[in-house]
């Protein structure tokens, strides 16, 4: 058997296409890399419970969630970062003056500061297609960690969250919402604690994106491959550049750099 490599899938847009759906290439193509002998792991900016049935789908329990922040290595936490919890006080307050709404994210459960039928948030969370929208809980991020939270503005007011409050990083994914996470904050970080912990050398780890929020990690990981339909700036960093997702991409990409 070739030697083992480590290969880190994004979802939205690179694992689903943009159906929110898994293309049987894909799935097929994800066996058959585990049937080599390669350990295969998620790395998503979605949280641990949006991503629950894709995850038994491919039978797959090594993942790199909320964009780095919480780490499961083999159905085993190894590593939490969570949101500065005086500093997320401080720009809820500032958001509830300019009537912008917030969602808490734990591991377990979302909850929103304003009944989650706003526009904003039913618009932003509908397009994930997971079938859950966070409940109302405005007290949610007292007294407990939180990996992530969602801010809901226009494009362009987010601005001000950005030069205010530089405990965090913002990082926009719809036309309404941006992600929130600690500064500094990614995907590669979260993937740095698995392949220590794994012992892949960097020759035998690859990653496949199309996102923003996947930049740092394609450029962090030396065999990184941006899917036909990513953004510019993405395909710009990547090492490769596969075919579309829904152009059977990640069959194309695994077979282009000799995974299959």
């Amino acid at each position: 058997m070739r030697e083992r490599s480590v290969i880190f899938f994004d979802i939205d847009g690179t694992l689903y296409d943009h159906e929110k759906k898994l293309p049987r290439s894909t799935k097929e193509a994800v066996f058959e890399l585990k049937e080599k002998g390669h350990e295969v792991a998620i790395a998503t900016g979605r949280a641990p419970f949006m991503f629950e049935d894709l995850r038994r789908e491919l039978e797959i329990d090594t993942y790199v969630s909320y964009n780095g922040q919480y780490v499961v290595l083999q159905n085993e936490v190894i590593y939490t970062n969570p949101l500065n919890a005086a500093a997320l006080e401080q720009l809820t307050k500032a958001a509830l003056e300019r009537e912008h709404p917030i969602v808490y994210m734990d591991h377990e459960d979302m909850r929103a500061t304003v009944p989650p039928e706003h526009q904003y948030i039913s618009d932003s969370i509908s397009e994930l297609r997971v079938g859950i929208f966070p409940t109302h809980d405005p007290l949610y991020h007292q007294d407990r960690d939180l990996y992530q939270s969602l801010l809901f503005c226009p494009e362009g007011e987010e601005c001000f969250y950005e030069e205010t409050f530089k405990d965090f990083d913002f990082i926009r994914w719809h036309p309404f919402s941006v992600d929130i996470i600690p500064r500094g904050g990614s995907k590669a970080i979260g993937i740095e604690k698995i392949t220590e912990r794994l012992g892949f050398s960097k020759s035998r780890q690859y990653a496949f994106g199309d996102g923003l929020n996947d930049i740092e990690m394609l450029t962090h990981i030396e065999n990184s491959i941006a899917m036909g339909n990513a953004k510019e700036q993405v395909k710009a960093v990547a090492k490769y550049v596969t075919k579309p997702v829904d152009e059977e991409g990640i069959l194309y990409g695994l077979r282009m750099v000799g995974l299959l």
